[in-house]
Protein backbone atom coordinates (compact mmCIF):
# COMPACT_ATOMS: atom_id res chain seq x y z
CA UNK A 1 0.00 0.00 0.00
CA UNK A 2 1.85 3.55 -1.32
CA UNK A 3 1.73 6.13 1.35
CA UNK A 4 -1.27 8.59 1.53
CA UNK A 5 -0.49 11.73 -0.56
CA UNK A 6 -0.53 15.53 1.09
CA UNK A 7 -3.28 17.54 -0.53
CA UNK A 8 -1.40 19.85 -3.13
CA UNK A 9 -1.11 23.37 -1.82
CA UNK A 10 -1.65 26.13 -4.35
CA UNK A 11 0.80 27.29 -5.89
CA UNK A 12 2.50 30.80 -5.32
CA UNK A 13 -0.16 33.79 -5.71
CA UNK A 14 -2.72 31.56 -7.31
CA UNK A 15 -5.73 32.06 -5.08
CA UNK A 16 -8.49 33.59 -6.38
CA UNK A 17 -9.00 36.71 -4.46
CA UNK A 18 -11.57 36.16 -1.96
CA UNK A 19 -10.32 33.07 -1.21
CA UNK A 20 -6.75 34.23 -0.41
CA UNK A 21 -8.13 36.60 2.12
CA UNK A 22 -10.62 33.49 3.69
CA UNK A 23 -7.39 31.50 3.81
CA UNK A 24 -5.07 34.32 5.27
CA UNK A 25 -7.69 34.10 8.14
CA UNK A 26 -8.01 30.37 8.45
CA UNK A 27 -4.18 30.52 8.36
CA UNK A 28 -4.19 32.90 10.82
CA UNK A 29 -6.64 31.16 13.41
CA UNK A 30 -4.44 28.09 13.06
CA UNK A 31 -1.25 30.16 13.69
CA UNK A 32 -2.46 31.77 16.86
CA UNK A 33 -3.90 28.15 17.99
CA UNK A 34 -0.34 26.68 17.93
CA UNK A 35 1.98 29.96 18.41
CA UNK A 36 -0.75 32.42 20.83
CA UNK A 37 -1.25 35.78 19.60
CA UNK A 38 2.27 37.32 19.81
CA UNK A 39 3.73 34.27 17.68
CA UNK A 40 1.18 35.38 14.64
CA UNK A 41 3.38 37.57 12.02
CA UNK A 42 2.22 38.07 8.02
CA UNK A 43 5.35 36.50 7.01
CA UNK A 44 4.46 33.24 8.97
CA UNK A 45 1.23 32.98 7.64
CA UNK A 46 2.09 34.12 3.93
CA UNK A 47 5.02 31.05 4.28
CA UNK A 48 1.96 28.83 5.55
CA UNK A 49 0.14 29.03 2.35
CA UNK A 50 3.25 29.67 0.08
CA UNK A 51 2.02 32.93 -1.22
CA UNK A 52 4.09 36.22 -1.49
CA UNK A 53 4.33 38.78 0.87
CA UNK A 54 3.39 41.18 -2.42
CA UNK A 55 -0.11 38.89 -2.01
CA UNK A 56 -0.54 39.53 1.28
CA UNK A 57 -0.49 43.13 1.38
CA UNK A 58 -3.17 43.33 -1.00
CA UNK A 59 -5.39 42.16 1.57
CA UNK A 60 -3.37 43.01 5.41
CA UNK A 61 -1.50 45.93 5.34
CA UNK A 62 0.47 44.76 8.47
CA UNK A 63 -0.62 41.86 11.24
CA UNK A 64 -2.83 44.64 13.30
CA UNK A 65 -5.51 44.99 10.30
CA UNK A 66 -5.57 41.05 10.05
CA UNK A 67 -5.91 41.00 13.74
CA UNK A 68 -9.27 43.28 12.98
CA UNK A 69 -10.67 41.39 10.13
CA UNK A 70 -10.39 38.02 12.48
CA UNK A 71 -11.95 39.71 15.61
CA UNK A 72 -14.58 40.81 13.34
CA UNK A 73 -15.47 37.28 11.80
CA UNK A 74 -15.33 35.81 14.87
CA UNK A 75 -18.10 38.59 16.38
CA UNK A 76 -20.17 38.25 12.96
CA UNK A 77 -20.05 34.09 13.76
CA UNK A 78 -20.95 34.94 17.15
CA UNK A 79 -23.70 36.85 16.63
CA UNK A 80 -25.16 34.38 14.08
CA UNK A 81 -24.80 31.55 17.10
CA UNK A 82 -26.59 33.45 19.55
CA UNK A 83 -29.07 34.58 17.30
CA UNK A 84 -29.63 30.96 16.31
CA UNK A 85 -29.89 29.73 20.30
CA UNK A 86 -32.53 32.44 20.77
CA UNK A 87 -34.49 31.58 18.15
CA UNK A 88 -33.96 28.04 18.33
CA UNK A 89 -35.32 27.72 21.85
CA UNK A 90 -38.44 29.72 21.37
CA UNK A 91 -36.71 33.04 22.72
CA UNK A 92 -37.90 34.00 26.23
CA UNK A 93 -36.58 32.38 28.99
CA UNK A 94 -35.09 28.78 27.65
CA UNK A 95 -33.90 31.40 24.71
CA UNK A 96 -32.35 33.21 27.33
CA UNK A 97 -30.38 30.50 29.01
CA UNK A 98 -29.79 28.67 25.27
CA UNK A 99 -28.14 31.81 24.59
CA UNK A 100 -25.93 31.72 27.51
CA UNK A 101 -24.36 28.27 26.92
CA UNK A 102 -23.92 28.77 23.48
CA UNK A 103 -21.64 31.61 23.78
CA UNK A 104 -19.55 29.48 26.31
CA UNK A 105 -19.56 26.92 23.91
CA UNK A 106 -18.80 29.53 21.04
CA UNK A 107 -15.39 30.25 22.95
CA UNK A 108 -14.66 27.07 23.38
CA UNK A 109 -15.45 25.64 20.20
CA UNK A 110 -12.93 28.30 18.75
CA UNK A 111 -10.71 29.87 21.37
CA UNK A 112 -8.53 31.42 18.99
CA UNK A 113 -11.26 33.57 17.33
CA UNK A 114 -12.00 34.22 21.31
CA UNK A 115 -8.81 35.17 22.43
CA UNK A 116 -8.39 37.63 19.41
CA UNK A 117 -11.85 38.85 20.51
CA UNK A 118 -11.16 39.69 23.92
CA UNK A 119 -7.76 38.89 24.81
CA UNK A 120 -6.35 42.26 24.34
CA UNK A 121 -4.50 42.04 21.29
CA UNK A 122 -6.57 44.93 19.74
CA UNK A 123 -5.53 47.14 22.75
CA UNK A 124 -4.06 50.46 21.19
CA UNK A 125 -4.95 49.40 17.53
CA UNK A 126 -6.36 52.24 15.40
CA UNK A 127 -10.23 52.03 15.30
CA UNK A 128 -11.74 49.38 12.41
CA UNK A 129 -15.14 50.33 11.37
CA UNK A 130 -15.86 46.57 10.69
CA UNK A 131 -14.66 45.47 13.95
CA UNK A 132 -16.43 48.23 15.68
CA UNK A 133 -20.10 47.54 13.66
CA UNK A 134 -19.74 43.26 14.30
CA UNK A 135 -18.36 43.42 18.23
CA UNK A 136 -21.45 46.24 18.85
CA UNK A 137 -23.83 43.68 16.38
CA UNK A 138 -23.31 40.97 18.61
CA UNK A 139 -23.71 42.49 21.82
CA UNK A 140 -26.85 44.06 20.24
CA UNK A 141 -28.01 40.66 20.42
CA UNK A 142 -28.33 40.31 23.98
CA UNK A 143 -29.80 43.78 24.60
CA UNK A 144 -32.66 42.98 22.80
CA UNK A 145 -33.42 39.76 23.73
CA UNK A 146 -33.36 41.52 27.30
CA UNK A 147 -35.76 44.21 25.89
CA UNK A 148 -38.01 41.61 24.71
CA UNK A 149 -38.43 39.98 27.65
CA UNK A 150 -38.85 43.22 29.59
CA UNK A 151 -41.67 43.91 27.60
CA UNK A 152 -43.11 40.52 27.93
CA UNK A 153 -42.44 41.08 32.04
CA UNK A 154 -40.14 37.97 32.17
CA UNK A 155 -36.67 40.23 32.71
CA UNK A 156 -36.96 43.27 35.44
CA UNK A 157 -36.85 46.61 34.55
CA UNK A 158 -33.22 47.88 34.91
CA UNK A 159 -31.41 49.49 32.19
CA UNK A 160 -31.06 47.26 29.75
CA UNK A 161 -27.36 48.17 28.56
CA UNK A 162 -26.50 47.68 32.23
CA UNK A 163 -28.27 44.67 32.50
CA UNK A 164 -26.50 43.00 29.50
CA UNK A 165 -22.64 44.14 30.67
CA UNK A 166 -23.77 41.86 33.88
CA UNK A 167 -24.70 39.02 32.11
CA UNK A 168 -22.20 39.30 29.56
CA UNK A 169 -19.40 39.54 32.76
CA UNK A 170 -20.63 35.82 33.68
CA UNK A 171 -20.80 34.49 30.73
CA UNK A 172 -17.47 35.94 29.34
CA UNK A 173 -15.60 34.91 32.89
CA UNK A 174 -16.53 31.03 32.68
CA UNK A 175 -15.31 31.62 28.88
CA UNK A 176 -12.54 32.24 29.31
CA UNK A 177 -11.53 30.16 32.57
CA UNK A 178 -12.79 27.17 30.27
CA UNK A 179 -9.81 28.01 27.35
CA UNK A 180 -7.46 28.88 29.82
CA UNK A 181 -7.77 25.45 31.52
CA UNK A 182 -8.89 26.35 34.96
CA UNK A 183 -12.12 24.62 34.44
CA UNK A 184 -12.45 20.50 34.56
CA UNK A 185 -10.93 19.90 31.04
CA UNK A 186 -14.43 18.20 30.16
CA UNK A 187 -17.14 20.02 28.01
CA UNK A 188 -19.83 18.50 30.07
CA UNK A 189 -18.72 19.65 33.30
CA UNK A 190 -18.28 23.19 31.60
CA UNK A 191 -21.43 23.06 29.85
CA UNK A 192 -23.34 22.48 33.41
CA UNK A 193 -21.51 25.37 35.11
CA UNK A 194 -23.20 27.48 32.54
CA UNK A 195 -26.10 26.37 32.52
CA UNK A 196 -26.05 26.68 36.65
CA UNK A 197 -24.91 30.21 35.70
CA UNK A 198 -27.90 31.08 33.52
CA UNK A 199 -30.57 29.42 36.38
CA UNK A 200 -29.27 32.05 39.00
CA UNK A 201 -28.80 34.71 36.59
CA UNK A 202 -32.23 33.84 35.59
CA UNK A 203 -33.42 34.21 39.09
CA UNK A 204 -31.68 36.85 39.75
CA UNK A 205 -32.83 39.33 36.85
CA UNK A 206 -37.16 37.80 37.70
CA UNK A 207 -39.21 40.92 38.10
CA UNK A 208 -40.90 39.33 41.14
CA UNK A 209 -37.24 39.48 42.72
Amino acid sequence: MGMARRPARKPRDQYHHGDLRAALIHAALRRIQRDGVAGLTLRGVGEDLGVSRTALYRHFADKSALLATVAAQGFMTLRATLVAAWEQAGKGRRGFEAMGQAYVRFAITNPSYYRVMFGGALEGLARDPELEREGAAAFQVLVDALVEQQRARLVRADEPLQLARFIWAIVHGIAMLAIDGLLPPDNVAVDSLARFAMERLRSGIDPGR
